[in-house]
């Protein structure tokens, strides 16, 4: 690698982490990159954690002034406050780098503030490979949002921070590099392997990962038509033309498999996933539509996350003013 790394790691667990893939993985960053582990997990767990894997790397929790109701926004920062390197990869701990898609990311933050890989998991049970259809329609659509990001401290620093009180946090910190004057690259051939939660995990997430996207009101209003769409065709007896919807959906996901490369990490079958994906959305939108309106917000760790994320106007807004407010201490 061109450039010295800082590596943070942001987690809380309710429970002691104590896989063997991750203690192998963090001893194999540790020997390539500084590794900050910001630990929000309660004491007993993090002594826990530390007697697992804290040598060796630095092992910290929140610090008070900057804990959020988002609470890997607050473990990102810290991190970011303690790096020595400005180059910095911010990733879950599902996240496993290698060599090369390493060095990709450094490599572009060389010439931009924030770098967007692609995530692909290994392995491949059923509800990853249902995950892997939305991640190959991303492809055609701005690009994945990964567990991962590479970032510029000293850009983000400038920015004061990041709104910790929002639900799509990745959105957030990227919205709010762009909207201080920073750049970003989307590198669709760096190719990030992560570990596939659980299904039942995996099903927690849904309506929070549709709740995302009111974030992005084009995006939430056209998932919002799907199922009003698919039902209206369904009474009308249409069955042919909701085939030849839900091969379209599989025809874009192949195009995204098959751009730049991604055939070597998404197995031909993935692309078939794509409409139980879309499947997916259509409802569960309609339901984060439903906790948007009925509780004000998406439940999350004990609270509601009320905004998915800040738009842009007003990301821009404040950045003009000479001096911008720490958006990581709102609520």
């Amino acid at each position: 690698m061109s450039e010295p790394l800082t590596y943070i790691l942001p987690i809380k667990s309710s429970t002691p982490n104590t896989s063997s893939d991750l203690r192998a993985y963090i001893a194999w960053i540790a020997e390539r990159a500084e590794v900050i582990v910001v630990d929000g997990s309660s004491a007993e767990i993090f002594e826990a954690h530390h007697r697992e894997w804290g040598l060796g790397v630095r092992h910290v929790a929140p610090a008070p002034d900057l804990i959020s109701p988002m609470g890997k926004v607050g473990g990102v920062l810290t991190g970011l406050r303690l790096a020595s390197h400005e180059c910095v990869i911010i990733a879950d701990d599902d996240v496993r780098y290698d060599d090369e898609s390493l060095a990709q990311v450094v490599a572009a933050l060389a010439t931009a503030d924030v770098a967007r890989p692609q995530n692909f998991f290994e392995p491949l049970p059923w509800h990853a490979r249902w995950d892997s259809g939305r991640m190959l329609l991303n492809r055609l659509t701005g690009g994945d949002w990964p567990g991962t990001l590479g970032v510029r401290r000293s850009r983000l620093q400038a920015t004061n921070g990041y709104d910790g009180s929002v639900m799509f946090e990745n959105l957030e910190l990227v919205r709010t590099v762009l909207a201080s004057g920073g750049r970003e690259r989307v590198l669709y051939d760096a190719y990030v392997l992560r570990r596939p939660s659980t299904a039942r995990h995996f099903w927690s997430q849904r309506v929070r990962q549709a709740y995302d996207e009111i974030a992005r009101p084009a995006r939430f209003v056209s998932q919002l038509a799907l199922l009003p769409l698919a039902i209206t065709l369904a009474i009308m007896g249409r069955w042919f033309a909701i085939a030849i919807g839900a091969a379209a959906i599989v025809a874009a996901a192949e195009i995204g498999r098959r751009r730049d490369g991604a055939t070597r990490v998404f197995p031909a079958s993935t692309p078939f996933f794509a409409p139980l994906w879309a499947a997916e959305r259509a409802v569960c939108s309609w339901l984060a539509l439903g906790t948007r309106i009925f509780l004000g917000g998406v439940p999350y760790r004990g609270t509601i996350l009320h905004r998915a994320a800040t738009p842009m106007r007003v990301l821009r807004r404040r950045f003009a003013l000479p001096s911008p407010t720490a958006p990581h201490r709102s609520a």
